[in-house]
C-alpha cells in the first residue's frame, strides 16, 4: 500500500478546543506509568497541528493546573525558554509531516529554577499512511543532570530510546486496526478487542500481531497461518 507525499509546513500557535481530539489510552504505553518513572506527560494534536490534549501531567510539567488553560501550540511554546520555541514548533510541523522527533528543551513556567524537558512527537498514521494526529510525551529529566555525563547521557538515550518504542508500539497498532475496521466495517474498540483475542491465541504480543497484519496488508509480509486463520473466521471473504 503506498504512502501519500506530505509536505512539511509551519504550525499557526493558536489557542483551539480540545474536542477536536480524543484521548489517547495510556494502555497502549506499555511499562511507562511506573511509580518509579520521572512525571511522564502525554499529548496528541491532530494532522493539520490544530486540535490539541494534554493529560494532567502534561499540564503538570509546565507548572499549570489541570484543566487551567485549553492545550495548544502557544500554551506549549510559552512555557519554554525563549530561544527553544523556533525548534520546537518547527519539529511538531515536521511531525505534522510525517517525521518523528525527540527534543531536549527548557521549562520557564516552573516556579523556580528551569527544567529540563525531553519532549517526543511520533506521526500517527491511517491505513493509508496519511498521518493523522500526532502522539507524543514528555518527560523531566532535570534530576538527571547531577549525574556524572556519561551516566546522563546514557540515561537520556535509553529514556527516548524506550519512549520512541512505545510509540512505535502504538502507531502499528493504530495501523492494524484501521486495516481490520476496513476489512469488517466495525468501530475502533472491536478491532483493538480482534487485536487481543488474536494475540491471547496465538500467544503473541498484541504489537506483533498488528506488525504482521500492516506488513501483510503492505505487501511486505506473508501473514502467519495462525493469525489468517482467526482473521478469516472473523472476516470471511464475500
Amino acid at each position: 500500500m503506498s504512502t501519500p507525499t506530505v509536505h512539511r509546513r509551519r504550525l499557526s500557535p493558536r489557542p483551539v478546543h480540545t474536542a477536536a481530539v480524543s484521548t489517547p489510552d495510556p494502555g497502549l504505553l506499555p511499562g511507562l506509568q511506573e511509580a518509579d518513572r520521572p512525571l511522564l506527560g502525554r499529548y496528541r494534536c491532530d494532522g493539520r497541528g490544530d486540535g490539541w490534549w494534554w493529560s494532567p501531567e502534561m499540564f503538570a510539567l509546565h507548572g499549570l493546573p489541570p484543566g487551567g488553560a485549553l492545550p495548544c501550540l502557544q500554551l506549549l511554546l510559552d512555557g519554554l525558554h525563549p530561544a527553544d520555541r523556533h525548534r520546537t514548533a518547527d519539529a511538531l510541523a515536521a511531525a505534522c509531516a510525517g517525521q518523528p522527533f525527540s527534543l531536549e528543551l527548557r521549562a520557564m513556567r516552573t516556579g523556580g529554577a528551569p527544567r529540563t524537558l525531553v519532549l517526543v512527537g511520533e506521526p500517527r498514521r491511517d491505513a493509508d499512511g496519511a498521518v493523522t494526529a500526532v502522539d507524543g510525551l514528555c518527560i523531566d529529566v532535570t534530576d538527571g543532570r547531577r549525574r556524572s555525563e556519561d551516566d546522563r547521557v546514557q540515561d537520556l538515550e535509553a529514556e527516548v530510546a524506550q519512549l520512541r518504542t512505545a510509540m512505535a508500539s502504538r502507531a502499528a497498532i493504530e495501523q492494524a486496526k484501521g486495516i481490520i475496521m476496513l476489512l469488517t466495517s466495525c468501530g475502533d474498540q472491536v478491532a483493538f478487542d480482534l487485536l487481543a483475542h488474536i494475540s491471547s491465541h496465538t500467544h503473541r504480543k498484541v504489537r506483533e500481531v498488528a506488525v504482521a497484519i500492516t506488513e501483510s496488508a503492505s505487501g511486505h509480509g506473508r501473514l502467519p497461518d495462525d493469525i489468517r486463520g482467526i482473521l478469516h473466521d472473523a472476516c470471511p471473504p464475500s
